[in-house]
């Protein structure tokens, strides 16, 4: 009885009834991301009453992240994402089981975990995690619902959705250089926007109704309230198996060195060591290192040969995702003493600071 009194404005649409609000109890979505974009999507997800919701995420929630990931309290600083997320889900509809994962997605445990779900939620702001994403949901035939916000504008799409176009055949190269919402700034209002309509394809796929944005991806301004919707195609010449899904992911994820922050210390004044910054000349917090250089990522391969491939480099960009970009650049064209500085500018800022 409560369950048809909870549920009851949208069975009354006879697009959904009865019929539909089982397809929603019985379902499984595996949410990854619980920041700006997965805050958007999972309240609406359980409010719909979806059976099983996962949730994947190993990071903690940060002040900074409040005016955007407005599922959260003030006072939940510092605790994990997940479990906070879980707590909210479960205060709005305890009817929902909810899978709270503290954990990275990786290589490792990406497939094994998709094959408990039935969609997959894109819901994170890293580039090599969606090829990821993308790539386990083909090993496991599960659609990928996909969102992605640059500033004012957001791209939503679904992806390997009933053998259709996949991540790779929109973006086939996996070299892009892209910046997070750390790096490039965002508001608050585009993730909301965006994470709902990704959560508006999860129901729609759950409930078989309505036009699903597979081999189409939709552009959103909301500046200035324009969206455009655009055709693709599946490339029948991008291959994803089990073999070349562990091959690229349990043999290269750990080929990227970082080095701590903490022990960054020792290097300072090191003249054998260069600080490479891959950031864009406008971007702030400036590091000022004696033996530094400034070499946006965008810029990097043409001018390559102002760096010693044989010398001590570590490499730092805003939080640590486009200096992993970098090294991986570097080391095709045999540099070997080079490292990722885990965390980037923002976590250099903070140690110079208390190094002062």
């Amino acid at each position: 009885m409560n369950d048809s009194i909870r549920y009851n404005r949208q069975i009354i649409l006879p697009e959904i009834g009865e019929t539909g609000q089982q397809k929603l109890s019985k379902a499984k979505v595996l949410v990854i991301g619980a920041g700006g974009l997965g805050a958007a999507i999972l309240p609406y997800l359980a409010a719909a009453g979806v059976g099983e919701i996962g949730i994947v995420d190993d990071d903690v929630i940060e002040l900074s992240n409040l005016h955007r990931q407005v599922i959260y309290k003030s006072s939940a600083v510092g605790k994990y994402k997940v479990e906070e997320a879980k707590l909210m889900i479960s205060d709005l509809n305890p009817l929902v089981k909810v899978d709270a994962i503290t954990e990275k997605l990786s290589g490792k445990n990406a497939i094994s975990l998709f094959k408990k779900y039935d969609i997959i939620v894109d819901a994170t702001d890293n580039i090599a995690i969606k090829y990821l994403i993308n790539d386990a949901c083909i090993i496991t035939n599960k659609p990928m619902v996909y969102g992605s916000i640059f500033r004012f504008q957001g791209q939503v799409s679904v992806f390997n959705y009933q053998n259709g176009p996949t991540y790779r055949c929109l973006y086939p190269d996996e070299n892009t250089q892209s910046a997070n919402c750390e790096d490039a700034g965002v508001i608050g209002i585009s993730v909301g926007i965006i994470g709902m309509l990704q959560a508006n394809e999860v129901i729609k796929m759950i409930l078989q109704i309505g036009e699903v944005l597979s081999g189409k991806i939709l552009v959103y301004n909301i500046l200035n309230n324009e969206q455009q919707k655009y055709d693709f195609e599946k490339n029948t010449d991008v291959i994803m198996n089990i073999e070349a899904f562990q091959k690229k992911y349990n043999n290269t994820e750990n080929q990227i060195e970082e080095i701590l922050v903490e022990e960054i210390l020792n290097e300072i004044d090191n003249d054998e060591v260069l600080f490479l910054d891959v950031r864009n000349k406008e971007e702030l917090p400036k590091i000022n290192f004696k033996n530094g250089i400034q070499i946006p990522l965008i810029n990097l391969e043409n001018e390559i040969k102002k760096l010693n491939p044989n010398q001590t480099i570590y490499v730092y960009c805003q939080s640590g995702i486009r200096s992993k970009i970098a090294v991986k650049m570097l080391k095709k064209h045999q540099f070997k003493n080079i490292k990722s500085i885990a965390g980037g500018a923002l976590a250099l800022k903070q140690l110079l600071k208390e190094k002062v």
